[in-house]
């Protein structure tokens, strides 16, 4: 369910928090879904607790999770954070867009490339 790349550079715990955010916004984790308690997940990752609490604690302020009082960290019902994520992804495909050009991509390599990522194209 979750997994670590330890030759990321990325932080452990901003791989948790991508990780969950993926299966949530994929609809793999359902709404109101409880999530591994902090002490199992950090056992089955074989890291430290805090690392899961930090994770948990990022989850919680963008709204993914939601704690109850001795129960622990459940998937939130917000069906809005789809919408947020994408308009972020757009908001970022628009500066990379804005960037291309400024390099001299033209809008067909730019597509062409696209096609290849989606897996569409050849692959070179």
């Amino acid at each position: 369910m979750i997994t670590i790349d330890y030759q990321n550079r990325k932080p452990i715990y901003e791989q948790i928090v991508e990780r969950v955010q993926m299966l949530i916004l994929s609809g793999v984790m359902k709404p109101d879904t409880q999530l591994p308690s902090v002490r199992s997940l950090a056992v089955d990752l074989s890291i430290n607790p805090n690392t899961i609490q930090k994770a948990y604690a990022c989850l919680e302020q963008e709204g993914y999770i939601y704690p109850v009082k001795g129960k622990g960290n459940f998937v939130s019902a917000d069906t809005d954070l789809r919408e947020k994520q994408q308009k972020a992804f757009f908001d970022s495909m628009e500066a990379l867009v804005r960037r291309a050009e400024a390099l001299g991509v033209t809008r067909d390599e730019f597509l062409e490339k696209a096609a290849l990522f989606y897996g569409e194209g050849e692959r070179l």
